[in-house]
Protein backbone atom coordinates (compact mmCIF):
# COMPACT_ATOMS: atom_id res chain seq x y z
CA UNK A 1 0.00 0.00 0.00
CA UNK A 2 1.14 3.44 -1.03
CA UNK A 3 1.28 5.91 1.41
CA UNK A 4 0.28 10.18 0.56
CA UNK A 5 -0.11 13.08 3.18
CA UNK A 6 -2.47 14.94 3.93
CA UNK A 7 -1.57 17.61 1.74
CA UNK A 8 -0.63 15.34 -1.00
CA UNK A 9 -3.94 13.52 -1.02
CA UNK A 10 -5.96 16.65 -0.89
CA UNK A 11 -4.53 18.38 -4.12
CA UNK A 12 -4.41 14.67 -5.68
CA UNK A 13 -8.37 13.18 -4.18
CA UNK A 14 -9.39 12.80 -7.76
CA UNK A 15 -6.35 10.19 -9.22
CA UNK A 16 -6.36 8.28 -5.37
CA UNK A 17 -10.13 7.79 -5.92
CA UNK A 18 -9.33 6.63 -9.56
CA UNK A 19 -6.80 4.18 -8.25
CA UNK A 20 -8.84 2.69 -5.67
CA UNK A 21 -11.75 2.23 -8.46
CA UNK A 22 -8.89 0.19 -10.37
CA UNK A 23 -8.47 -2.24 -6.89
CA UNK A 24 -5.70 -0.33 -4.77
CA UNK A 25 -5.57 0.39 -1.51
CA UNK A 26 -3.88 3.91 -0.28
CA UNK A 27 -3.38 5.44 3.09
CA UNK A 28 -3.28 8.84 4.27
CA UNK A 29 -1.08 9.45 6.49
CA UNK A 30 -0.74 12.49 9.04
CA UNK A 31 3.42 13.35 10.22
CA UNK A 32 3.91 9.85 9.22
CA UNK A 33 1.43 8.39 11.19
CA UNK A 34 -1.15 6.67 9.57
CA UNK A 35 -4.67 7.89 9.75
CA UNK A 36 -7.10 6.68 6.98
CA UNK A 37 -7.26 4.19 4.32
CA UNK A 38 -8.83 4.39 0.54
CA UNK A 39 -10.54 1.49 -0.77
CA UNK A 40 -11.88 0.30 -3.39
CA UNK A 41 -16.15 0.18 -2.73
CA UNK A 42 -17.77 -3.45 -2.43
CA UNK A 43 -21.46 -2.63 -2.78
CA UNK A 44 -23.15 -5.16 -0.09
CA UNK A 45 -25.29 -8.04 -1.44
CA UNK A 46 -28.36 -9.62 -0.18
CA UNK A 47 -28.82 -13.22 0.76
CA UNK A 48 -30.27 -15.58 -0.95
CA UNK A 49 -33.43 -17.07 0.17
CA UNK A 50 -30.89 -20.79 0.57
CA UNK A 51 -27.92 -18.42 2.12
CA UNK A 52 -30.56 -17.36 4.89
CA UNK A 53 -31.67 -20.65 5.80
CA UNK A 54 -28.01 -22.33 5.98
CA UNK A 55 -27.19 -19.29 8.30
CA UNK A 56 -29.99 -19.71 10.39
CA UNK A 57 -29.31 -23.71 10.81
CA UNK A 58 -25.65 -22.83 11.71
CA UNK A 59 -26.75 -19.78 14.06
CA UNK A 60 -29.75 -21.51 15.68
CA UNK A 61 -31.34 -18.95 17.84
CA UNK A 62 -31.47 -20.01 21.71
CA UNK A 63 -35.34 -20.94 22.74
CA UNK A 64 -34.94 -18.42 25.18
CA UNK A 65 -34.78 -15.81 22.93
CA UNK A 66 -37.32 -16.99 19.97
CA UNK A 67 -40.13 -14.86 19.01
CA UNK A 68 -43.58 -15.75 17.76
CA UNK A 69 -44.58 -13.63 14.43
CA UNK A 70 -46.49 -11.15 16.16
CA UNK A 71 -43.82 -10.41 18.69
CA UNK A 72 -41.30 -9.68 15.71
CA UNK A 73 -44.12 -7.64 14.17
CA UNK A 74 -44.46 -5.22 17.13
CA UNK A 75 -40.84 -4.98 17.96
CA UNK A 76 -40.35 -3.46 13.44
CA UNK A 77 -43.95 -1.47 13.88
CA UNK A 78 -42.07 0.30 17.65
CA UNK A 79 -38.97 0.83 15.54
CA UNK A 80 -40.24 2.42 12.71
CA UNK A 81 -42.15 4.59 14.91
CA UNK A 82 -39.10 5.68 16.46
CA UNK A 83 -40.09 3.94 19.70
CA UNK A 84 -37.05 0.88 20.08
CA UNK A 85 -35.85 0.81 23.50
CA UNK A 86 -32.67 -0.80 23.01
Amino acid sequence: MELFNVLEARNNLSSLVARAQAGEELVIARRGVPVAKIVPYVPKRGMTGRELVQWLESNPIPESQRKTAEEVDEVIRDILEGRDDS
